[in-house]
């Protein structure tokens, strides 16, 4: 009998990806396409993911035995109870970048602390529905879901369930294993999902969809995580390795052997064990202010590592920061400029460095294990110049692996449910 595959699915920013892996093995292929209507289309998540479905080979499709399903955090839908989107405009997810700042005061009120009070979290963003709904007489029952957690409920065909990292900035508190403050208390608490763990099997695909997709009836539905996690987990850091996201943000990740806690600081738990970490408003976006990526490949190669610019530079996209440091009214920091391109390039990416290297401080002095080596994923990794300006600066080797993605990463977490297949 053949060996079982895992697949991994990636919802991301801007469209779906799909990794096939072994159970113990290195990957044997990826499949990726746009949204077929954007983000904010549900009904797109699962027309997309049958559509990668359809790209693999048969001889495949019936060896898959496991899926796990990655999302970006906090982009949220309200559904009903058989995963319908609402009619009209409360059918569209609002994104996990729009904030509702209308419902932060309410948000903060009822989660009393954490991820969950903020206009930017999930729950400012529930509550912004609801009142949609209300305003368009649409009566419920409904249910909030995030993106992961939807397409997981369209795979089992039971909604019920929402996995605990992509739910954490609903209000879900991860030490107490309880929804946070007074939410739980709320007329509207039915709305709330079933808590799972990452990792966690919940069941067998729906037996119609699984022969729509050419699986097997066996295949089991996992628990998957949010997409920065999910690119960690397909990193697979060992001991005193850390993850820097090099994307349109800066994101640093690593396992702890306990929670810790902070301002800014997140902590998620993947497959039964600890990550910590944090993310800034900064990051690689802020380049594509000022250069085309054609123009940042050419001015890179005449940047000197070596030769510091002296600036220095805190390039923020607008005013306000999170991690390192956790201060709304901070502001940019984008002038000086220098007349060579290049100089200026290289300005940003060691303000960049300078806020990479006080996040991985920030993370030892509240408690995470030493550094001892930086495995860098996302676009930025693809740029030597900035890898050496990040080794210099951190004092430890630093990898780059920009082909490591988050759906990856699901098809190694699913892969974690086939051993009793073996």
């Amino acid at each position: 009998m053949k060996t079982p595959l895992a697949l991994g699915v990636d919802l991301g920013s801007s469209g779906l990806r799909i990794a096939l892996v072994p159970a113990h093995g290195p990957q044997l292929l990826t499949e990726a396409s746009p949204y077929p209507n954007g983000l904010e289309d549900p009904l797109g998540w699962a027309s997309g993911f049958e559509a990668l479905c359809a790209r693999l080979p048969a001889a495949s499709r019936i060896r898959i035995g496991a899926v796990a399903v990655a999302g970006t955090s906090g982009t949220l839908l309200l559904c009903r109870p058989t995963g319908e989107p609402g009619p009209g405009s409360l059918g569209r997810a609002l994104p996990y970048h729009r904030a509702c700042g209308d419902q932060a005061e309410a948000a903060a009120a009822l989660a009393g602390s954490g991820p969950a009070t903020s206009a930017s979290g999930s729950l400012a963003r529930a509550l912004n529905l609801l009142a949609q709904a209300d305003l368009a007489g649409e009566a419920g029952p409904w249910l909030w879901r995030h993106q992961a957690d939807w397409l997981m409920g369209w795979l089992l065909g039971d909604w019920r369930w929402g996995e605990e990292g992509n739910n954490l900035r609903l209000g879900w508190n991860l030490q107490r294993q309880a929804w946070s403050g007074s939410i739980a208390q709320q007329h509207w608490a039915k709305a709330l999902p079933e808590i799972c763990a990452s990792g966690a099997v919940l069941g067998s695909m729906a037996p119609k969809l699984a022969e729509r997709l050419g699986l097997p009836r066996h295949c089991r539905v996992v628990a998957g995580t949010t997409d920065a996690n999910a690119g960690v987990l397909a990193a697979a850091p060992a001991a005193g390795e850390g993850i820097t996201v090099l994307g349109t943000t800066l994101v640093l990740k690593q396992f702890s052997p306990g929670p810790i806690q902070g301002p800014g600081i997140s902590c998620h738990r993947v497959g039964g064990r600890w990550l910590v970490g944090g993310a800034s408003n900064a990051g690689a976006g802020i380049l594509r202010r000022f250069f085309s990526d054609q123009q940042i490949g050419e001015l890179s190669r005449q940047i000197d590592p070596s030769q510091p610019t002296g600036l220095r530079l805190r390039p923020l996209p607008a005013r306000g920061e999170r991690f390192p440091v956790d201060d709304p009214a901070l502001e940019p920091l984008l002038e000086p400029r220098p007349i060579s391109d290049a100089h200026y390039l290289q300005a940003l990416l060691e303000g960049l460095t300078a806020i990479e290297q006080e996040g991985w401080q920030r993370l030892r002095q509240a408690g995470a294990p030493p550094l001892e080596r930086v495995i860098s994923l996302g676009g930025g990794a693809r740029n030597p110049q900035w890898r050496r300006l990040r080794q210099q600066s951190l004092g430890v080797p630093v990898l780059n692996r920009p082909g490591l993605c988050a759906a990856l990463g699901m098809a190694r977490l699913a892969a974690s449910a086939l051993s009793s297949d073996e």
